[in-house]
């Protein structure tokens, strides 16, 4: 685990508060922790597919990847949800990249295409694991208020292309990078399913990370170290910033 962690922590420019540790930890957060989780796994799977749809393939394909995502977006938009239908129903398979039509408006709409579909499908098995776990603990699915994290980052993506794509690329490399180091600090203090649970997530998505930054370098086709840099410094202002709402990517928490 401690190598997969060495260019996370070169990555990323502070690592998470204990504060946040202390309160994530404590029992009485276990609910809103995981139901959190659950959907920071499916927002990353539709930030990849949104991705794919706007920049990779052409609009037949887009209909396939519409498809692909509908069964889990059912169930959160649901108002009555069915947690076993949806864990036993028949899995398409997962691997579609074989029906994807890359594009050729851009000239690494390919490569885009395969890294994403890739991410895709491990986010929506992780959101199944996650969903699984907490049915076991009896702790009921339900809408809640996303942190404000992502939200954030994204605002200082610029808005013209290319430049807006490789900033959201790089968005994506430190969100990504965030969710292992969190996964790498609350597995020591999680009871033994979630903790070898965490664990496994930090080893599954720990090349995540890298993905969206090779990306990002190839698409900006020149050297990307100062935006980085940017986005570094406005991710960690976040982490280390006053948040009141305890979310898996909120800041040192406070109390209201």
């Amino acid at each position: 685990m401690q190598q997969l962690l060495v260019p996370i922590n070169q990555f990323l420019g502070c690592e998470t508060p204990n504060s946040w540790i202390e309160l994530a930890k404590q029992p009485e957060q276990l609910t809103a922790l995981l139901i959190d989780h659950c959907n920071c796994e499916l927002k990353a799977a539709q930030t990849a597919m949104m991705m794919i749809r706007k920049y990779a393939i052409d609009k037949q394909s887009a209909q396939v990847l519409v498809a692909w995502a509908k069964p889990y977006e059912d169930f959160v938009y649901s108002q009555d949800r069915d947690v076993k239908a949806f864990l036993n129903r028949d899995i398409k398979k997962n691997d579609i990249t074989s029906e994807l039509v890359a594009n050729t408006y851009m000239k690494n709409s390919a490569d885009l295409m395969v890294k994403m579909v890739r991410l895709i499908k491990e986010e929506f098995h992780h959101f199944e694991q996650v969903l699984q776990i907490m049915t076991a603990r009896n702790i009921a699915y339900s809408n809640i208020r996303a942190g404000t994290y992502a939200k954030q980052l994204i605002s200082y993506v610029r808005t013209h292309e290319p430049l807006k794509i490789v900033d959201k690329l790089i968005v994506g490399a430190f969100i990504e990078a965030r969710s292992c180091e969190r996964f790498a600090k609350l597995a020591p203090h999680l009871d033994d399913e979630l903790a070898k649970f965490y664990v496994s997530l930090l080893r599954s998505e720990a090349r995540h990370f890298q993905d969206y930054l090779l990306l990002a370098q190839d698409i900006a086709d020149k050297d990307i170290s100062e935006r980085v840099a940017y986005f570094r410094a406005k991710e960690a202002a976040l982490v280390l910033s006053e948040d009141t709402e305890f979310r898996f990517h909120s800041g040192v928490p406070v109390s209201r």
